[in-house]
């Protein structure tokens, strides 16, 4: 198996970063590590043990570090598990089976059984908005709801940015800060708290440090059928960005407002890959399973 990193001084730098976010995680928490059939699966749990489940699964190139400035208030009303995907940056194993087979199906299944989880609701971001997409179009039985970020699967992808940034990576640190940006789109423009503006400045540089030591996904992501998306089961809420350089959310948004009328879709104005703000809207759907655009 090929590794995800470019070196092992590289591995150890991203997860000692990681390990440091874990260590300001907002809510009092465990760690856990599950063995599934495609190796040990690293797992954040918090929120009260009674409450109702809620996983999340955050995007490709990153972990559950994604999750901080949201999961203290999902915590306050569900038992809240934070994935760490595997194949990805995180503490979970490097396994990346086909996208094509159902392995994350399986994958799913073994971390939902060592969590003694029937059924949940997920919270997924991009990839991990995929990867919650292709578990409810194959265990719809144990999926309750689906609140996805930016997902992948519904809309076309996009090179042209990616493409285009491969100019910028050569012209070291800056270029690659300036590549990342330009591939993610631009910020949003909501205000944010100094600690937010913090964090999410540790994330940029988070980031960076990723892009240098991790190998990236190369496979192309599925795209969902227009019958798998017409007959899911569970209730759905989609944020996108409009100005999405990843992923054509205009399309994705058109999609499901014809496959599926009754989810709730907001397409955010000036906002790329990375939406913020969205933390009070699930938590909503979650909990009283409105469905009201923003």
């Amino acid at each position: 198996m090929t590794s995800i990193y470019r070196s092992e001084s590289g591995r150890r730098a991203v997860e000692e970063r990681y390990r440091a976010f874990l260590h300001a995680w907002p809510v009092s928490s465990t760690e856990s590590l599950l063995s599934t059939r495609q190796g040990d699966t690293f797992v954040v749990s918090c929120g009260p043990l009674d409450a109702p489940p809620v996983v999340l699964l955050h995007g490709g190139g990153f972990n559950s570090a994604a999750w901080l400035s949201d999961v203290a208030d999902w915590a306050r009303s569900h038992r809240v598990y934070a994935v760490d995907v595997i194949g990805e940056p995180g503490l979970s194993a490097p396994s990346r089976p086909s996208l094509e087979s159902d392995a994350y199906a399986e994958w799913l299944d073994d971390v939902l059984d060592g969590l003694g989880v029937t059924r949940t609701a997920f919270v997924g971001a991009s990839l991990g908005g995929w990867l919650a997409l292709d578990y409810a179009v194959r265990r719809p039985e144990r999926v309750a709801r689906l609140a996805l970020l930016v997902p992948a699967g519904i809309g076309r992808q996009k090179h042209g940015a990616l493409i285009a940034s491969l100019f910028l990576v050569p012209f070291g640190r800056r270029g690659r800060r300036a590549a990342y940006r330009f591939v993610l789109g631009p910020a949003p423009t909501s205000k944010v708290s100094g600690a937010e503006a913090a964090l999410h400045r540790d994330f940029a540089d988070y980031l960076l440090l990723i892009l240098m030591h991790y190998r990236m996904r190369r496979e192309r992501l599925p795209v969902f059928t227009d019958e798998q998306l017409r007959h899911l089961d569970a209730p759905l809420l989609v944020v996108a960005g409009a100005k999405d350089r990843i992923l054509d959310t205009h399309h994705t948004v058109r999609r499901l407002r014809h496959l599926r009328p009754d989810a709730a879709v907001t397409l955010l104005p000036d906002t790329g890959h990375i939406p913020t703000g969205y933390a009070e809207t699930i938590q909503r759907f979650l909990t009283d399973g409105g469905q009201e655009a923003w």
